[in-house]
């Protein structure tokens, strides 16, 4: 009779701690680690991607909230950045290369850029979701089919100092 309340009592211990190790272990994979800045592009997008080939609208994702300053209309910006067709594949990447620098709200940029990249902090870790409407629209541009929806995870490396304006004297008005 012991040898059984043994046993009984042993697979309730076993049934605990299989159970805690599920909830603990899960719980503790499902914490982000944002201590790092630098963006890997390449584990960064093994997330997956599958919105709704039907996007109208453009979706931004914070992956991460920068704690710089933040990107207004005129600012030039250098970013990291991954460009991605809805199916994953991948048309455009800094990586390996020099961070992008460009000017958002110049038309430098295609529309999702400039909308999307408004308000970032720098360091931070953003997804935009552009519709063909904001970003190639029904232009075959390179490896991007017509009417794409396009995917960027961008990585906000700085916002460039503008230079100050110095008076001369040939500029009065």
């Amino acid at each position: 009779m012991e040898n059984k309340q043994i046993a009984i009592l042993g697979g309730f211990i076993l049934v605990g701690i299989v159970t805690g190790l599920l909830f603990f272990g899960t719980k503790n994979q499902t914490k982000n680690d944002n201590s790092n800045l630098s963006l890997n592009l390449t584990d960064f997008t093994k997330t997956s991607i599958a919105p709704s080939p039907e996007i109208t609208n453009l979706k931004i994702e914070d992956l991460k909230l920068g704690t710089g300053a933040s990107v207004k209309e005129g600012d030039t910006i250098a970013v990291n950045y991954k460009g991605m067709l809805i199916n994953g594949s991948v048309f455009d990447s800094t990586q390996g290369k020099q961070p992008l620098s460009t000017q958002i709200g110049a038309g430098k940029v295609i529309k999702g850029w400039d909308e999307g990249l408004l308000g970032m902090k720098v360091g931070g870790l953003r997804r935009l979701t552009i519709p063909p409407s904001l970003g190639y629209g029904d232009q075959n541009v390179g490896d991007i089919p017509p009417n794409s929806v396009l995917i960027f995870d961008i990585e906000l490396i700085r916002i460039e100092e503008e230079p100050s304006p110095t008076a001369s004297p040939s500029s009065a008005p």
